[in-house]
């Protein structure tokens, strides 16, 4: 699959750019494009230096905004401020079932599987589990599904999607953790919406946020309206 990188914002420092889902951020399998390798080669055809810097991830299934790094200067300080917890992360999300209650905040305990590539929801206390917060706010629910806003406290592995699952309310089209499928296939119902951080070299709050655009999102058509696709500030 051959792609062209869709360029949100970008300066010296900085590139914020959309996920395509079905696209890695990264991968070692020869023949398969990433993310990473595409903005690169985007870069190198600017006479730029081809440097591109990951500071968060999302999972290949999953569409959304993501912010890279231009050198390490900028990478360091966006990490640090992943890491104390300074960078906003929005999701919705496209869930089975009428998310009750409407609002509140999901803490478990997540032990990652390395062989399956997969997390699952574990006791406290049980050795080398990670905690893992998020909050959520249910928007619309329609035809027996809820479109639902999370803001990640914690950036575990597949976080979003076991937490949901674990709480009764599967994402739509996810094969991984849930069992409703069916055989037709839909991309994963989950878009990275908004991110926030603080500019590198500026200081300056900046946030970007972008439309979710698969398959699960089309019964929540109207949602489209809330995203201008572009600096909020």
């Amino acid at each position: 699959m051959r792609f062209h990188p869709e360029i949100l914002m970008e300066d010296g420092d900085i590139l914020v750019c959309r996920k395509p889902a079905g696209v890695p951020v990264q991968t070692g399998r020869t023949g398969q494009p990433d993310l990473e390798r595409v903005l690169k080669n985007y870069r190198a055809l600017k006479k730029e230096p081809p440097e591109i810097y990951i500071v968060h991830r999302l999972d290949q299934p999953v569409e959304g905004v993501m912010v890279f790094a231009k050198n390490r200067k900028a990478a360091a300080s966006l990490s640090k401020q992943i890491q104390e917890k300074g960078v906003g992360k929005y999701y919705y999300a496209v869930t089975e079932g009428v998310v009750e209650p409407r609002e509140g905040t999901l803490t478990d305990f997540l032990m990652r599987d390395g062989k399956s590539n997969t997390s699952r929801v574990v006791a406290e206390g049980t050795k080398n589990a990670k905690k893992a917060v998020l909050s959520y706010r249910r928007i619309q629910s329609l035809e027996g599904k809820s479109l639902v806003e999370i803001c990640l406290h914690t950036g575990r592995h597949h976080q979003i999607r076991v937490q949901m699952a674990h709480a009764g309310y599967p994402l739509i089209g996810d094969r991984k953790y849930s069992t409703g499928c069916g055989e037709i296939y839909m991309p994963v119902g989950l878009c990275s919406v908004r991110i926030e951080f603080l500019h590198p070299s500026t200081g300056k709050r900046i946030e970007y946020d972008m439309a979710p655009q698969g398959e699960a999102f089309q019964l929540f058509g109207e949602i489209r309206q809330n995203f201008t696709d572009k600096s909020l500030n």
